[in-house]
């Protein structure tokens, strides 16, 4: 596994602009907290993707600061990551102003597939932080050992699932996954792990649907 970033280095307040290269995949990653620059990612993602709205795959995954402390209780989702095909969208929902009832609109539409792993308990903590449902979700070990016929799946993680259904190896250093999320600045290492969670979480479920 080979995985670079390019900086587009914009000088703008309201998002940065990213591709992060793995092995040979540009993927455009948009980092942001402003809720317009959400919904102009969601206005290109639908345009781009028209042929294919009423079933449209949507990789979805969440971040958060953990907390080491015993009995403290989670801290809220920082980051909110969609990829759909080679377009990624790092929201930094923790520090945005308010959240654009056309990210909760897209989220909820029943045409579109969110998958994940996990997704479910991802899900149920969006909802309880922000009150953001997410509609038609998949958990990907689910799927996957259904298409593959293997139920060890049902307790993989996202690498084993990658390794199965994508036939790669990835990385996913502990350093990174465990790492201060709700940062107002994102490192480099922060957003490679973060678009290529959402990526490959689309990846998986592209591979798993075309498999019908």
């Amino acid at each position: 596994m080979s995985v670079r970033i390019k900086d587009y280095q914009l000088t703008c307040n309201s998002h940065k602009q990213y591709d992060v290269i793995f092995d040979d995949t540009e993927i455009e990653t948009i980092v942001t907290r402003d809720p317009a620059q959400v919904c102009s990612w969601i206005n290109e993602t639908e345009e781009t993707n028209q042929c294919r709205l009423h079933r449209l795959i949507v990789g979805f995954d969440i971040e958060w600061r953990p907390n080491f402390y015993p009995g403290a209780g989670q801290n809220p989702v920082a980051t909110l990551q969609l990829c759909v095909g080679t377009r990624c969208l790092i929201y930094q929902i923790i520090h945005a102003p308010s959240i654009p009832w056309r990210l909760r609109n897209f989220l909820n539409d029943d045409d579109y597939r969110f998958v994940g792993v996990g997704i479910e308990n991802d899900a149920k903590k969006l909802l309880n932080d922000y009150g953001i449902e997410l509609s038609d979700k998949v958990d990907l070990r689910e799927w996957a050992a259904e298409e593959l016929d293997n139920d060890n799946l049902r307790s993989a993680g996202l690498r084993d699932l990658v390794r199965e259904v994508v036939g790669t190896q990835i990385f996913k250093p502990k350093s990174v996954t465990l790492s201060a999320w709700d940062e107002r600045w994102l490192s480099l290492d922060q957003i490679c792990y973060a678009c290529l969670d959402a990526y490959l979480s689309f990846e998986v479920g592209r591979l798993l649907s075309s498999w019908y």
